[in-house]
């Protein structure tokens, strides 16, 4: 039997009068409840203002207010603290409570930690939730016509940390060439495949780093003043990022907030004496501890910073000066940064000043180029540093990828590289594990941050998601990854279907040349239609989200505004689903058309009779129909 419809309520527009509210306004929160939940005798908010409750009655609005078998109500909520948490509270005519939150209904009261959330705090840029994002690993994505490595290797004039690789040669997975093996792709190399880019419908470059390094993952910089010179130098970075602006497409560069590189000039200037103002950039120890400095996870090529030097933020985070800004302005015009390792990011032992960094890089863009995006890396449990301050958004594996490779991949897979799996193997997760899990880890973050937060299938520091795929999975996989509030992620290369087992075997040379082969076109079209999708839909970008079904083998839901909603089957065998038709919020007409849903993709039914809507699929799939938006009431004051 389908599960009884319960009140909802989320931060999209439909539920919240803005956005974007400023610290003292009073914000209208709406919440819709289904007719049959019963009768009530107290509706409203719970908020925690300075750390001390408050509650805020709801009124249930006029006739326009009940509409498709819900009831809307609507309480005032004073935005009294940058980062604002609320959550509903219903009292039956019983008197049993029943509270809401971001994990859906309880019986008991519920935490502070998983409340809904008004930010104060200057938004992201308007174009964030609506993107796309590709992610390039430049030694690995192109070499253009006068790729510099290649007049380089020829001169033997190569640097010496590096081994040498032809693009049709297999990727290292051992040390030393797991990180010195190069292929010579370059940032021109990118430019000449931009229409590759936009062909797929995308609108976000990500760049992992681009400064001289001595590794092929440059995430050990030896300066932060320059492009290396292996990847066309600076020029190449304005050319390409040139060319991408001209396409529609924004460009973010990646930086190491945590550490550098050991060659770095400033750790060389650092180590060659105690009085260098270099010094305090980072750890050493004293030689009564054994002497040495700290470095990331015990890697002695990548030293940490010490962010309580002044002068450390001045050159690299703050100000005009600073290395944040100086790529973001011109020449360059960078449309924002992921950081890398944000979360350890100032922090060792009682040492923690990751807040002051992280707002201090936010203040910086603010001031040289306010139209720009900040996303931190943070793999595991991130919400607790992504309530606005900062990010706009987290690249972390907790609320999306780790719980989809435990639904979607053959059970008892390795999970090798950088995901976090417990134990380095992905569990068995049934549909319902997944939507628990999913649920259980977005929930700490505010609306907004999830709608900037990445969707990745995979990236540059995991294996990829193919390697081990149930059979068939990939447009359930791709489509939850851009249906799901948050910004879809393509790392280079699975749209032509790679594999690789970790981190530095999924770094293959992209196989240019073979899109049309039949390994590869059934699998590019699959993305350009998934991602068309998403592109052409705005409700899927800033949209609310209701669950409607969830089994085994297959989860439902709807992403809904006042303009249009879309319905979403995902699946990863043969499934049926079946949910009250009320659970739409619109008609959708009898019959195996049901009228009402235009089909967007896949191939799966949709069927409604007897007050049942039906989804059904033969095989592993995704499907998504058109429907109606929402008729919502007016806000309390404005005109019908």
């Amino acid at each position: 039997m389908p599960e009884a419809l319960t009140p909802h309520h989320d931060g999209s527009p439909l539920h919240v009068s803005t956005q974007t509210p400023a610290l003292g306004e009073t914000v209208r929160v709406r919440l819709r409840v289904p007719e049959s939940f019963g009768s009530l005798s107290w509706v409203g908010t719970r908020s925690n203002p300075d750390r001390e409750p408050r509650f805020n009655e709801a009124v249930l609005l006029p006739s326009t207010g009940t509409a498709e078998g819900w009831q809307w109500w609507e309480a005032a909520v004073e935005v009294e603290n940058p980062v604002h948490g609320y959550r509903w509270l219903l009292v039956g005519s019983d008197g049993r409570q029943h509270w809401l939150n971001q994990l859906g209904l309880s019986s008991v009261e519920t935490r502070d930690h998983d409340d809904f959330r008004l930010v104060a705090h200057e938004p992201a840029p308007d174009w964030a939730a609506s993107s796309v994002m590709y992610q390039v690993f430049p030694d690995r994505f192109a070499k253009s016509r006068d790729a510099p490595f290649d007049e380089l290797r020829a001169r033997g004039e190569l640097p010496e940390w590096a081994i040498a690789a032809d693009w049709s040669d297999p990727v290292d997975p051992e040390y030393p060439g797991r990180s010195k093996q190069l292929f010579g792709g370059d940032l021109d190399g990118v430019r000449e495949q931009l229409d590759h880019l936009a062909s797929l419908g995308v609108d976000l470059l990500y760049l992992t780093p681009v400064f001289p390094a001595r590794s092929n993952h440059r995430y050990d910089a030896t300066t932060f003043d320059l492009v290396d010179p292996l990847l066309g130098g600076d020029e190449a970075l304005v050319r390409l990022v040139e060319a991408a602006h001209a396409r529609g497409i924004r460009v973010i560069g990646d930086l190491t907030s945590n550490h550098s590189g050991d060659a770095h000039e400033w750790f060389r200037a650092a180590q060659a004496g105690e009085e260098a103002p270099e010094r305090e950039f980072y750890f050493f120890r004293d030689q009564a501890d054994g002497g040495g400095y700290e470095s990331w996870l015990g890697v002695p090529s990548l030293p940490k910073f010490d962010w309580s030097s002044a002068e450390l933020r001045r050159r690299f985070v703050e100000g005009p000066d600073s290395v944040v800004a100086r790529f973001l302005g011109a020449p360059f015009h960078l449309d924002g940064w992921r950081i890398d390792v944000a979360n350890m990011t100032g922090r060792l032992g009682s040492a923690d000043l990751n807040a002051e960094v992280r707002q201090t890089i936010r203040r910086t863009m603010l001031e040289v180029k306010p139209d720009t995006l900040l996303l931190g890396e943070s793999t595991n449990d991130a919400a607790s540093d992504f309530q606005g301050d900062a990010w706009h958004g987290a690249m972390t594996y907790t609320p999306f990828t780790r719980p989809l490779w435990s639904w979607l991949l053959e059970p008892g897979s390795p999970a090798g590289g950088g995901l976090g799996f417990a134990l380095g193997q992905v569990p068995s997760f049934t549909g319902g594990d997944f939507l628990a899990a999913h649920l259980r880890f977005a929930a700490g973050f505010p609306w907004r941050t999830r709608l900037a937060t990445m969707n990745a299938l995979d990236t540059h520091d995991t294996p990829r998601f193919a390697t081990h795929a149930r059979p068939g999975v990939l447009p359930a996989a791709l489509g939850l990854a851009v249906t799901l509030p948050g910004i879809p992620v393509v790392w280079a290369g699975d749209e032509f279907g790679l594999t690789g087992v970790d981190g530095e075997a999924s770094r293959t040379p992209m196989p240019w040349g073979s899109e049309t082969s039949p390994e590869v076109a059934p699998v590019l079209e699959t993305y350009r239609s998934l991602l068309r999708l998403r592109r052409e839909h705005l409700v899927l970008a800033s949209g609310g989200i209701r669950w409607l079904a969830v089994g085994d083998d297959a989860v439902a839901f709807v992403r809904e505004s006042a303009d249009e909603s879309v319905l979403v089957f995902a699946a990863r065998a043969a499934a049926t689903l079946a949910f009250d038709a009320a659970s739409l919020g619109v008609e959708l007409g009898e019959g195996s058309a049901a009228d009402a849903a235009a089909p967007l993709y896949g191939t799966a039914r949709v069927a409604a009779s007897a007050g049942l809507v039906t989804l059904e699929t033969n095989e592993a799939g995704f499907a998504a129909w058109a429907l109606p938006g929402i008729s919502a009431p007016s806000w309390s004051g404005e005109s019908p």
